[in-house]
């Protein structure tokens, strides 16, 4: 996918940052969707398992210098990260958007986590834009230690004020299909289903 994703660059003469993006089936074969020009929201989860600063190299490269890495280097992937988007959305009420005041925002903390947010205690949400709150990276040398760090950071994550997406992640975490990384483009569909049958009391 990654050899695809520079041809297709290479084949329009792209210069910057940019993100192709791919789905992949069950058989390994995978189709293009589509190629956002900009630097991409999960940017973080590279970044941790790289090293690189993504946001700097766009930077440099619009600035007509070169990339801080040598061109033909062979980028190197450590661990493994997960990226959990906290917005002021209720799930509760179909992810309405839930603007207003944060009342009080505790922000976790730890080895393998990392914050990106504006938001903090007095801040006023506004209606008028994207309901991103923070985006919380999580990384590990194992996915399962990445998992286990971001149910321990989302647990400890306090938002107050306004409704968000934090308990609703975290129930994710300890699904069983998404421990063992059995996901697809339905598996929010059917968690939803499981959950309201569990709230049902139904199996």
């Amino acid at each position: 996918m990654g050899e695809a994703a520079v041809r297709a660059a290479e084949a329009i003469e792209y210069v910057g940052a940019g993100t192709v993006e791919f789905l992949l089936d069950q058989s390994g074969s995978f189709f293009f969707i589509e190629m956002n020009t900009r630097i991409q929201v999960e940017h973080p989860v590279t970044e941790v398992t790289t090293g690189l600063d993504l946001v700097k190299e766009q930077i440099r490269v619009a600035a007509g210098e070169p990339m801080s890495f040598p061109d033909g280097c062979e980028m190197r992937h450590r661990g493994h990260a997960i990226e959990f988007r906290i917005n002021a959305e209720d799930p509760e009420r179909g992810f309405a958007p839930g603007p207003g005041r944060v009342v009080t925002f505790h922000p976790p903390g730890g080895p393998g986590v990392r914050l990106d947010t504006h938001v903090y205690g007095g801040y006023t949400v506004p209606p008028y834009y994207d309901s991103l709150l923070a985006k919380l990276i999580v990384s590990g040398n194992t996915r399962e230690e990445a998992l286990v760090r971001g149910r321990n950071a989302l647990d400890s994550f306090v938002i107050e004020g306004i409704p968000t997406t934090i308990r609703f992640l975290a129930e994710i975490t300890r699904n069983d299909e998404f421990v063992r990384g059995d996901i697809d483009t339905h598996f929010i569909e059917r968690f939803l289903e499981q959950r309201s049958h569990a709230a049902a009391g139904t199996v």
